[in-house]
C-alpha cells in the first residue's frame, strides 16, 4: 500500500530545480511582460503591474509546487502566502526599475521599457528562488523521511506465576 510519504517525489538537485524555475517562472514573466503592456492600454502601469503580478503569482506558484521543487502537488495556503512575500518584492522591483527609466528617459520605447522590466523581473526572480527553494518549499527532512520497519513486534502474553519451591504452588500451578 503507496502511503503519501512514498507517492512524494524525491526534490530535484539545485540546478534541475532552477532550469525548472526558469522554464515555468521564466514563461510566466514573459507572458506577464506582454500581459503588462498590453493592459496599460487601458489602466495605469502600477495597477496593471499589479493585477498582472497577482494572477502571474498564483499561477506560478502551482507551477513551482507541482513540477519545480518536486511536491507533485497542490501548492498550500500557506506556500501561496509566502510566496506573495516574494513577489511583492519582485513587484517593488520591477515599480522601482520603471520608475528609474521614465526619470531617465522622458519617452520610453516599448522594447526599452520590455527590456528594463525584463531585466528587473529576472533578476527579482533569482532571490525568489532562493526564497521558494530555502523557505517556502522546503522540505523538513525529519517529516519527509518514510519510516522503515524491519519487523512487527511480536505480542505474547507473560505468566507470572510465583517462584515454584512449595508443594502447594506446584499444584495450583499444574
Amino acid at each position: 500500500m503507496e502511503t503519501a510519504q512514498h507517492r512524494q517525489q524525491a526534490a530535484p538537485g539545485a540546478f534541475a530545480a532552477f532550469a525548472r524555475f526558469v522554464l515555468f517562472g521564466g514563461g510566466v514573466g514573459l507572458a506577464s511582460s506582454f500581459a503588462v503592456a498590453g493592459l496599460t492600454s487601458w489602466i495605469p502601469w502600477v495597477l496593471s503591474n499589479a493585477l498582472i503580478t497577482v494572477v502571474s503569482t498564483l499561477l506560478a506558484t502551482e507551477l513551482h509546487a507541482r513540477f519545480t521543487f518536486g511536491a507533485g502537488k497542490h501548492a498550500s495556503w500557506r506556500q501561496h502566502a509566502q510566496s506573495a512575500g516574494s513577489a511583492a518584492a519582485a513587484y517593488a522591483a520591477t515599480c522601482v526599475a520603471m520608475l528609474v527609466l521614465h526619470l531617465l528617459v522622458a519617452t520610453p520605447g516599448t522594447i526599452l521599457q520590455q527590456v528594463v522590466y525584463l531585466s528587473a523581473s529576472a533578476l527579482a526572480g533569482i532571490g525568489r528562488f532562493v526564497v521558494l527553494r530555502l523557505v517556502v518549499f522546503a522540505r523538513n527532512h525529519s517529516q519527509a523521511a518514510p519510516t522503515v520497519r524491519t519487523s512487527r513486534p511480536v505480542h505474547t502474553t507473560v505468566d507470572r506465576t510465583p517462584a515454584l519451591t512449595a508443594p502447594a504452588v506446584l499444584l495450583r500451578a499444574a
